[in-house]
């Protein structure tokens, strides 16, 4: 945070989230970064009991501070994130005059961009600050709390063009009125608030991304949201992102079948979504921008190895979790050389070949009348808008979940489905190759641990998005991460959503 440069730093070293303490005004380190707010607290209660033992106190001192980032405050008394103000309102009062902060030096920042753009090339969209280089249409999504695992899926999301550009076509849901209306609120988890709206919320995100106007934005309120209805997502715990990507599309879905301002929103998709009906698939009996979008439909052939009886079942699928081979799992960089490469072509057929199921599971055989052993055999009946594809990279032991960091190497553009399809002579020649549009990465050892971060491709450039912080960087680095999630948007389609 380039306004605010604490007498911290030279104890920290560190700039990173600075939380002001609301009693005494000293800024140090949140808890996530080396502690420093919270050593802060325990040294003030050790003041305190001292005092009162000295002096008859029985009022309860509750120490809040506020996190310069997000202006959300914070008590470490109560171990929650609070909403209330005092009477003459001093906590919003220290939150403008940050936020003024802020709006100033950022304001003085672009000037400076400004400048050194007008003296360079009128070609030129990129500047390079500081031996980096820095994009001035980017916005990057402040972590609040461990939140590195939502920012990256969003950051993607936000470059699949034709689901993006849906959900900011939405018209605006206004949830709150009266003295509350057009004001920023701050949250609790037991606030009983249940007037939230999770696809309003991820609008609002999904607008602000890429407009310019500001280097970072606080998903804050989409975050309290996630909060209220997904509740294994609340705390500030890292989380698995491709699990709160599923939770998410599941939920967006959801919301999405209900009714929009008394109009049905299947209409608004029709209208906004340049898909037809035929294009889309159903989930739950329903059809919405997220299954038209990232739906596909599997074909599950299971025959018994006694009798010879095969079933088959077609099950709709947002995304497909692929395996890294056994063989591959112990290189680990994309140059070493013991033994051959694992790509993403390995893992497709790993998941698509057949299977034999093992003793745990046995199949239900219907003519039999009893388990038996069974062969599997997965084929790709309808094939997805953006082929959303996640590699197994976590595996639990008999007592913990490691990570598997074999390197697997995947194409940029020209990801061929055709031969995982049920009937690839219906396909026309195009109607199977995919391009890549965002990977998503996981840096550590641990799914409790780490960090995440994600590349994106938007309008012809590849960017690196780390929390707040987004740098353009070329499709060579891109090709050497260790992707975790992996989104390859059709090429037809691509075209399609650039005529609309």
């Amino acid at each position: 945070m380039g306004y605010f440069k604490p007498a911290h730093l030279a104890l920290c070293r560190s700039n990173k989230s600075p939380w002001i303490c609301l009693t005494c005004s000293s800024v140090h380190c949140g808890r996530y970064v080396n502690g420093h707010a919270k050593k802060h607290y325990e040294d003030a209660q050790v003041s305190l009991t001292n005092h009162k033992k000295t002096e008859k106190q029985d009022k309860i001192q509750h120490t809040v501070c506020m996190d310069c980032s997000s202006y959300s405050t914070y008590c470490y008394r109560c171990d929650d994130f609070v909403v209330n103000d005092t009477k003459l309102g001093l906590v919003q009062k220290v939150r403008e005059h940050l936020q003024n902060l802020e709006n100033s030096a950022f304001t003085a920042d672009r000037h400076r961009k400004r400048k050194l753009l007008e003296n360079s090339s009128l070609n030129s969209k990129l500047l390079k600050i500081n031996g980096s280089t820095a994009a001035l249409c980017a916005t990057g999504l402040r972590n609040l709390g461990n939140t590195c695992f939502m920012n990256a899926i969003l950051q993607s999301l936000s470059n699949i063009q034709q689901f993006c550009c849906y959900f900011k076509e939405l018209p605006a849901v206004e949830l709150r009125n009266g003295k509350t209306a057009g004001r920023r609120t701050y949250h609790t988890r037991s606030q009983g608030d249940n007037s939230v709206s999770l696809v309003e919320e991820f609008r609002k995100t999904l607008c602000a991304l890429w407009q310019g106007s500001q280097t970072a934005f606080s998903p804050e309120s989409l975050f309290y949201v996630v909060w209220k209805i997904m509740p294994n997502f609340r705390g500030y715990q890292q989380q698995d992102a491709h699990e709160f990507m599923r939770y998410l599309l599941d939920h967006l879905h959801l919301e999405l079948q209900g009714d929009f301002n008394g109009v049905s929103r299947s209409v608004i998709l029709q209208e906004n979504s340049g898909l037809s009906t035929g294009s889309r698939c159903c989930i739950n009996g329903a059809s919405t921008v997220v299954t038209a979008i990232f739906g596909g439909i599997l074909q599950n052939e299971v025959n018994c190895l006694i009798c010879g009886t095969e079933s088959r079942k077609f099950d709709p699928f947002l995304d497909l979790s692929l395996d890294i081979p056994s063989q591959f799992r112990n290189k680990r960089s994309k140059n070493q050389e013991n033994g051959p490469m694992c790509t993403l072509r390995d893992c497709l057929r790993s998941f698509t070949d057949l299977e034999e199921l093992d003793e745990t599971e046995l199949y239900m055989c219907h003519k039999c009348k009893k388990k038996q052993k069974s062969t599997k055999k997965f084929w790709i009946q309808k094939l997805p808008k953006v082929l959303c594809l996640h590699l197994k990279r976590f595996h639990w032991t008999a007592f913990l979940r490691h990570k598997v960091d074999t390197y697997v190497e995947f194409p940029l553009r020209g990801l061929d489905m055709k031969c995982y399809l049920l009937e690839p002579e219906n396909s026309g020649p195009e109607s199977c190759l995919y391009d890549l549009a965002a990977v998503v990465v996981h840096h550590g050892s641990g799914v409790g641990s780490g960090h995440y971060t994600a590349y994106a491709t938007h309008e012809g450039r590849w960017f690196h998005f780390n929390d707040s912080t987004v740098t353009l960087t070329d499709e060579e680095t891109v090709v050497k991460a260790k992707a975790y999630i992996l989104f390859y948007v059709d090429r037809q389609a691509k075209s399609g959503s650039d005529k609309l």
